[in-house]
């Protein structure tokens, strides 16, 4: 029998977020996002009354062979996700300090989770780091050098914190900055 628990501490001696992002969302089985827009797509949603003057190109004819009623197909639009990923850096995310892990680095191992999540859905995801003011901010992005490149800063961000870097947070203002930069229809 194998053991299927990550072991945290022997990953982060190799330093790979990614690895062991991918190793939390092995088998995971994602979705796809429903859009609150109907268009005509593939996935098949329901049948509608034809109005006049619309196109027929999309007339259920088996159903008005079956009626004697116009109706059309109504199809799901698909949509992309944009996600920004925001992380408090101060240094109430440090307690507890005793413990195997801390809220801090359970936040960042959840975020690159999320991050490999989004990535094999197509989606775009993008990282904020916050405590006095805000330290980082990407676009979202889906491109794997963007991945690679969030894992880095959130690796970087866990290794190099220490006692003396402890600053107290600004969570609204840093929240108002991150809002104002990210794109309107994100998650």
């Amino acid at each position: 029998m194998t053991n299927k628990t990550i072991n945290r501490q022997r990953l982060t001696q190799f330093g790979n977020l990614e690895l062991l992002a991918k190793q939390v969302v092995e088998g995971f089985i994602t979705g796809m996002h429903k859009s609150p827009f109907h268009g005509f797509s593939v996935e098949f949603a329901e049948h509608r009354l034809y109005n006049k003057g619309e196109s027929t190109r999309h007339i259920d004819w088996k159903l008005y062979g079956k009626t004697d009623k116009l109706f059309t197909k109504k199809y799901e639009e698909e949509t992309n996700l944009r996600c920004q990923i925001v992380i408090d850096c101060s240094g109430s995310m440090f307690f507890p300090k005793d413990a195997e892990i801390n809220k801090y680095e359970f936040s960042t191992y959840a975020a690159a989770s999320l991050i490999e999540l989004l990535k094999r859905q197509r989606d775009a995801v993008g990282l904020s780091l916050f405590a006095d003011k805000l330290l980082l901010h990407t676009q979202a992005k889906s491109s794997i050098a963007h991945h690679r490149f969030l894992y880095s800063e959130l690796e970087k961000q866990l290794t190099s914190y220490s006692e003396e870097q402890q600053r107290s947070n600004d969570t609204i203002n840093a929240l108002h900055s991150v809002a104002e930069l990210s794109h309107k229809r994100s998650l």
